[in-house]
């Protein structure tokens, strides 16, 4: 479980190095669904002029408004051993705004955020959350744009030696204003990821962990296998491990241990026997995955298996609460890398030599069971943060109480002790709440909270006393709450429909504001 600190040398800094080209995932559909397929779709776009220019990241939407000065803007604060240090700051103007959106989200009227992206089309938070009002009411498509609009709003504000393609910018994520961009990269990844564009989600990855890999604060090395194995990166993963294993004890996370094998499975240079090697390491180390992988494969086992004690459920209960989360995070969203014949094949092998491995009393089965015990007592907070952005289900469960009864809000999850804040939110009067508002809408914003289910019973907790029903249940106001979710995404839907792109204004040669 533990990461631990590391150097970056300049010799492995390709590692995290962009290929640009990847980032646009139309290329990727244009490869799996046809080049006539995206072509069509480019001259429909291309018929309504825009007026903002394209990214790396993004590439603007026609109906998108005139970008103008957003308030945002990018500062270099140092430049050692090769790296560039960045970060965020906002202007008095969009401090202001910021405040705004503070006020939206405590008053408990979702009115409030329309009304302020209604005004401020481009401030960073509002936009995300948004975002996930939209995935809430599983309008993914609209939840997926004003993601690309946040991402595009900070691409514009980049600082000119801000090179996302070489992996030596580096952004602290403990600064509130840098925080947005990592949460936008990573559910931008998400969304790509979840359309087949795994090349591109890849690349994503790499550039969110560019930014801070000794901390990696979105934990993006959870997912990064799962996306090379995807997009058949087999050797750049393989390198990554061998590369980094020395300093972030890699073997150590389910995921890795499984996919790198994986991953020399598919290369097949030596005959698959490093292969082989690495799967039984990994099945030694983490016993439980396999009868839940099989299971999650719809594939029976043997009865030898299946009976077999060290394979037991019940025998790997009692192991660590965060491992038990480590795996079932690494199951739920690798299995189906797993499901193909020839490599159930080679997982049945492996598996029946790793028996006779436990019954002859291999000395690395007791090795591995005292570092399983020992180690994983303890999630550190950016794999909490990893396992709520994630939100699989299977994963939540045993999140640490605090957490469970803490509000984590969706546009800054988990934010670290030590932030960095640059500005504070002035002194407000207290007001009193309207009773009408206290019911359905404050529920509202609490269903805003990450791995919020509806049919749930509220939040990450299901059990809290005060929630939204306990046990699943359903309090008597849902009716009223799905009534208002639905008038808010129809509000949502026109706000998007009608905001235009504005043309620059060239009369004085200066662009119109837009704060």
């Amino acid at each position: 479980m533990n990461t631990g600190e590391m150097s970056i040398t300049m010799e492995t800094r390709s590692l995290l190095s962009i290929e640009h080209r990847y980032l646009n995932p139309e290329n990727e559909m244009r490869r799996i669904f046809g080049s006539q397929v995206v072509r069509a779709e480019q001259r429909r776009k291309e018929r309504r002029k825009n007026a903002n220019k394209s990214g790396w990241l993004v590439s603007p939407r026609p109906n998108w408004a005139h970008i103008g000065k957003t308030g945002l803007s990018m500062s270099l604060a140092d430049n050692k051993d090769g790296y560039q240090y960045f970060h965020f700051e906002h202007s008095k103007d969009y401090q202001k705004v910021e405040f705004q959106f503070l006020d939206a989200v405590e008053s408990h009227n979702p009115a409030n955020l329309i009304s302020l992206v209604n005004l401020h089309p481009y401030h960073i938070n509002s936009l995300l959350q948004l975002s996930e009002v939209c995935k809430m009411s599983e309008d993914i498509q609209m939840a997926t744009e004003l993601i690309e609009k946040a991402l595009y709003c900070m691409e514009s504000s980049f600082h000119t030696l801000f090179n996302i393609a070489q992996g030596s910018c580096r952004l602290d994520y403990r600064r509130p204003e840098n925080r947005a961009l990592y949460l936008a990269l990573f559910r931008h990844l998400v969304y790509v990821g979840n359309k087949g564009c795994y090349r591109t989600a890849l690349e994503l990855c790499k550039l969110v962990l560019s930014f801070d890999p000794n901390g990696d604060p979105m934990c993006v090395l959870l997912m990064m296998d799962f996306y090379a194995i995807r997009s058949e990166q087999y050797q750049y993963l393989i390198r990554l491990f061998n590369e980094w294993e020395s300093h972030k004890n890699l073997s150590q996370l389910p995921n890795f241990a499984f996919s790198v094998a994986l991953a020399h499975f598919h290369s097949n240079e030596d005959g698959g026997k490093k292969a082989n090697v690495l799967l039984q390491e990994a099945l030694i180390m983490f016993p439980s995955v396999l009868l839940s992988l099989l299971d999650k494969c719809s594939v029976q086992p043997d009865s030898v298996v299946a009976n077999h004690p060290f394979f037991s459920p019940s025998k790997n209960a009692s192991q660590p609460v965060a491992l038990n989360q480590l795996v079932a995070l690494f199951i739920a969203r690798n299995f189906s890398s797993w499901k193909q014949p020839e490599v159930m094949e080679w997982l049945e092998r492996n598996v029946q030599e790793v028996v006779k491995r436990v019954d002859n009393n291999d000395p690395l089965v007791q090795n591995y069971k005292k570092k399983r015990l020992s180690r994983y007592q303890k999630a550190p907070k950016n794999i909490n943060r990893h396992l709520i952005l994630s939100e699989i289900k299977e994963a939540l469960v045993g999140l640490p109480t605090a957490l469970s009864n803490t509000p984590i809000m969706s546009y800054d999850p988990l934010p670290p002790k030590d932030s960095i804040v640059s500005y504070t939110r002035p002194p407000r009067q207290p007001r009193r709440q309207q009773q009408n508002q206290s019911g359905a809408l404050a529920s509202f914003f609490e269903s805003l909270l990450p791995s919020y289910t509806p049919d749930a019973g509220g939040g990450i907790n299901n059990n809290r006393e005060g929630g939204m029903g306990a046990e699943g249940g359903y309090m008597p106001e849902h009716a009223n709450l799905r009534e208002g979710v639905g008038a808010l995404m129809n509000a949502v839907r026109d706000l998007l429909a009608n905001i235009q792109a504005v043309p620059p204004e060239e009369e004085n040669g200066e662009l119109e504001e837009v704060d």
